[in-house]
């Protein structure tokens, strides 16, 4: 018969046991945890190339299905893309980086960098290569500004993504299709003109560009970290975002010829995306573009310019089916 100071050690060695399993039930319940837990996005400095360094926003993920990488438009930074890079860094690696004469990215003179989309194509094949990003498994949301880089970079790399999705930009050379103060932009005797008043109503840009065109009801907030941003970064040293914007439109035309010319050798996977109630590039640019190059084409109902801010789901959805392959 078993003596009582051997039950009590029985007992206590049954408890240890028991006590160890729920330990490791938990711990296997919170790595499993820790697998869907939104990741907080960390915002740094790259060096793309000796005389380039462009701020960087980076969500990690251990295990990750593939890379996202956003590119901005005018007037945004790299606040733009913090929330919906949040909630896909679940099972994407998600990179985002301010274009230069944006944020706190670089601001060389013009007479160094000309600000114009193919140089800034330049910018995001530097900076793909000097974040070790795999090509091969990569997907490039771009919108606006960033838009026509990301394709000159699919021209000269078909290799460059494994698939892009753009929207909401002018590819060709169509003043038709664009607001009235962004063909003065477009037109050289009137283009200081503009850049000027650009400058001289920046708040009223800030708090009125996102929305603009769009009926009180579709009206939608600007996160406050953004707006934020955008106003530290506007006249960040000599060159303002608005001077920036200016220089971009100054090429504008000659790399929109460009590429028409050079549309056929368009070979990377794209979409192209609009919404419906864009005021600043009409989706007529982007009908005539998805029909000459064949690519999937969708309007995004009561949508304006700015899709990623408007209906973060919405952007989210499509990066998800691109790496879906639909």
């Amino acid at each position: 018969m078993m003596n009582q100071s051997k039950k009590r050690r029985l007992l206590a060695a049954g408890a240890v046991g028991a006590i160890g399993a729920v330990a490791v039930a938990l711990m296997a319940g919170c790595a499993s945890i820790g697998h869907t837990t939104k990741a907080e996005p960390e915002i740094g400095y790259l060096q793309i190339n000796p005389d380039m360094k462009v701020r960087r926003l980076v969500v990690h993920n251990t295990t990750p299905k593939g890379t996202v990488l956003f590119l901005h438009g005018f007037p945004e930074t790299i606040y733009a893309w913090k929330d919906i890079s949040t909630e896909l860094s679940k099972d994407y690696e998600i990179h985002a980086f301010d274009w230069p004469g944006y944020g706190d990215s670089s601001r060389p003179s013009a007479d160094k960098f000309s600000y114009a989309p193919r140089d800034y194509a330049k910018v995001l094949k530097d900076y793909i290569e000097q974040a070790g990003i795999d090509k091969q498994n990569l997907v490039i949301y771009a919108t606006d500004i960033g838009a026509l880089p990301a394709l000159l970079s699919a021209i000269d790399d078909p290799a460059i993504a494994k698939r892009i999705i753009v929207g909401d930009f002018a590819p060709f050379n169509r003043p038709q299709y664009m607001q009235e103060r962004l063909q003065g932009l477009k037109e050289p005797k009137s283009a200081e003109a503009v850049r000027a008043a650009f400058n001289k109503t920046r708040d009223e840009i800030l708090q009125n560009a996102f929305t603009r065109g769009l009926p009180a009801a579709s009206h939608y907030e600007v996160p406050p970290e953004l707006k934020a941003d955008m106003a530290r970064g506007w006249p960040n040293g000599t060159l303002t975002t608005a001077d920036a914007f200016y220089h971009y439109y100054s090429h504008f035309t000659r790399d929109e010829d460009y590429f028409e010319k050079n549309l056929a050798k368009l070979k990377t996977p794209v979409k192209v995306i609009w919404g419906e109630q864009d005021i600043y590039v009409r989706k007529e640019m982007g009908e005539e573009l998805a029909k000459r190059a064949n690519l999937d084409f969708e309007v995004l109902p009561n949508i304006g310019h700015y899709p990623h801010l408007q209906s973060k789901e919405t952007t989210i959805a499509e990066v998800r089916s691109a790496f879906d392959g639909k």
